[in-house]
């Protein structure tokens, strides 16, 4: 459905240290860098990021979160112990989430700015 989604931050040099670490655990790596915006992705760029002075503002009530795909559990736990050593906060610790179905295995952050993030596998 989507061929990449972007969103603004306020300040790229510590959004780029989050993401690097966050979303390495996960199989994704920064393809694209320059002074007011980041790329992510594993083959080609799925996540812009770019330098804003109006990021959307951190509200937990808007229901907004952007959830990544992890290729096992351990990639679910790394990225939120990643996440969080990198600066962002807990917001849902590693485990299964039955109340979403069988299998569903999650952790939640939030970035620096306020972004709600999710790693998600589906599986035993």
């Amino acid at each position: 459905m989507f061929d990449h989604i972007s969103f603004g931050v306020r300040d790229i040099a510590r959004s780029k240290a989050f993401y690097d670490a966050a979303l390495e655990p996960l199989g994704f790596k920064r393809l694209s860098e320059s002074d007011y915006s980041l790329g992510y992705g594993a083959e080609a760029v799925r996540l812009w990021i770019g330098a804003t002075n109006f990021p959307v503002p951190d509200d937990p009530r808007s229901g907004l979160h952007f959830c990544f795909v992890a290729a096992d559990r351990e990639g679910v736990v790394r990225f939120h112990a990643a996440a969080l050593a990198a600066g962002g906060r807990d917001n849902g610790k590693p485990g299964i989430r039955a109340e979403h179905g069988a299998g569903y295995f999650a952790a939640y952050v939030v970035d620096p700015d306020g972004y709600r993030l999710e790693a998600l596998h589906l599986g035993a």
